[in-house]
C-alpha cells in the first residue's frame, strides 16, 4: 500500500504542505510549469531551495503581481484580495485541472467556511475569506490538492499536530492560538501546543490535513 505520512511537529500551513509534497515528485519543474499555466489571476509559483537549521528543503514561493506574501505566513496578517465562497468557486471552476481536484479544492474551502461560520455566528453564505481568501492561499490549496492527485497515495497518516500558543494578529484583531477556526477544524484531531510561541497551524493547513 502506498502510504503518505505527514509529520506535523512544526504545525502545518498551505505552503508548507505544498513544499513537502513537491519534494516527492520526480519532476518538480514540470509541476511548477503546470501550476504557472493554470491562469490563477496574477499568481506565479516557484520551488526555491531553502536551508533551515542546516537541513535542506524546498520553499514553495507564491507571488501575486510579483510580490510574495510576508514570509511569516503564520502571522495571519494578509492584505490581499478578500473573497466570498462564490468568488472562490468562480476562480476554481475556471482552472484547467481535473474535476476531482476542483472538488477537493472546494471541499477544503467549504470546511474553512463552515468553521468560520461557527466562529462568527453567521451563515456560510455570508463568510468572507480574509487570510484564506487571498490569491496566494488559493494557489497553496490548489497546489496541495493537485500534488495529492499526482502522488495518489492509497492511505494518508497524519501525526499529532503542533498548534503553538500565544496570540496571532489577523483581519479581526488579536486572537488566541490556535485561532478559533483552526480549533474548530482540529477539534477531533490529536493536537498539542508545544514549546514554540506563535501560530504553528493555520486554518488553511488544518483544513488541508
Amino acid at each position: 500500500m502506498k502510504t503518505l505520512y505527514i509529520e506535523c511537529a512544526m504545525g502545518a500551513a498551505g505552503d508548507m504542505l505544498a513544499a513537502a509534497l513537491l519534494e516527492l515528485l520526480p519532476d518538480r519543474a514540470a509541476f511548477l510549469e503546470k501550476m504557472n499555466g493554470l491562469g490563477i489571476p496574477g499568481v506565479t509559483v516557484s520551488g526555491e531551495k531553502s536551508v533551515k537549521c542546516g537541513v535542506a528543503g524546498t520553499h514553495f514561493s507564491v507571488k501575486v503581481a510579483g510580490i510574495e506574501e510576508d514570509e511569516n505566513l503564520h502571522s495571519h496578517h494578509h492584505d490581499h484580495v478578500h473573497g466570498s465562497m462564490e468568488g472562490i468557486e468562480e476562480i476554481v471552476n475556471r482552472l484547467p485541472i481535473p474535476s476531482m481536484v476542483k472538488l477537493d479544492v472546494l471541499a477544503v474551502y467549504n470546511l474553512i467556511a463552515e468553521a468560520e461560520s461557527r466562529v462568527h455566528g453567521v451563515p456560510v453564505q455570508q463568510i468572507h475569506f480574509h487570510e484564506v481568501g487571498s490569491l496566494d492561499a488559493v494557489a497553496d490549496v490548489v497546489g496541495v490538492c493537485l500534488l495529492m492527485h499526482e502522488l495518489a497515495p492509497e492511505e494518508v497518516v497524519v501525526s499529532p499536530i503542533r498548534v503553538g500558543y500565544g496570540q496571532v494578529r489577523c483581519a479581526h484583531g488579536v486572537l488566541p492560538v490556535p485561532a478559533p477556526a483552526t480549533a474548530v477544524l482540529l477539534e477531533e484531531a490529536p493536537v498539542y501546543a508545544g514549546d514554540v510561541p506563535g501560530e504553528m497551524c493555520t486554518p488553511t493547513g488544518a483544513a488541508l490535513l
